[in-house]
């Protein structure tokens, strides 16, 4: 009779165990999925409230066109959807494996490109090294997540 040197602990580690790995999966799409759709709240901000915030993030002042409100509000409603895609595959990833695939690998690309835009635009240090890097290191984990599921 083989010996299973593992404890109860290890059954639970997400590095360790397709079950383990499957709940943290869920829960981190869960959680940036609900991160995610608090954007929905920005998509209906009074202008003036965007201009504080753009001063406080030290971008200077708010420019005040439509091109630029209209790019905010949609920018917005484009995260609360895909953090609503996150929260419906977080349901049932098994199942939604090949869509939390296309998710993953494309989250990988927008991390890319996000920090590419980032850079051009000539955005401070603090936001050019917080958003695609995050994008990629979360797209990552759920890549590293999704195969240690074995989904």
């Amino acid at each position: 009779m083989e010996m299973n040197n593992k404890s109860a602990e290890d059954a639970d580690d997400p590095t360790t165990s397709p079950g383990g790995a499957e709940r943290a999966l869920v829960l981190i799409l869960r959680a940036v999925g609900l991160m995610m759709c608090l954007a929905a709240f920005a998509v209906f901000l009074p202008r003036s409230w965007m201009a504080v915030a753009h001063e406080a993030l030290g971008l200077g002042a708010f420019p005040q066109t439509p091109i630029v409100d209209y790019l905010a509000r949609s920018a917005s409603a484009l995260y609360a959807l895909g953090g609503g895609l996150l929260w419906v595959l977080s349901m049932d990833p098994r199942r939604r494996a090949p869509v939390l695939t296309y998710s993953i690998w494309s989250g990988i690309v927008f991390g890319v490109v996000i920090l590419g835009i980032d850079l051009h635009a000539g955005m401070p240090a603090h936001w050019t090294f917080s958003e695609g890097p995050f994008i990629i290191a979360f797209s990552l984990a759920l890549l590293y997540l999704k195969a240690q599921a074995k989904l």
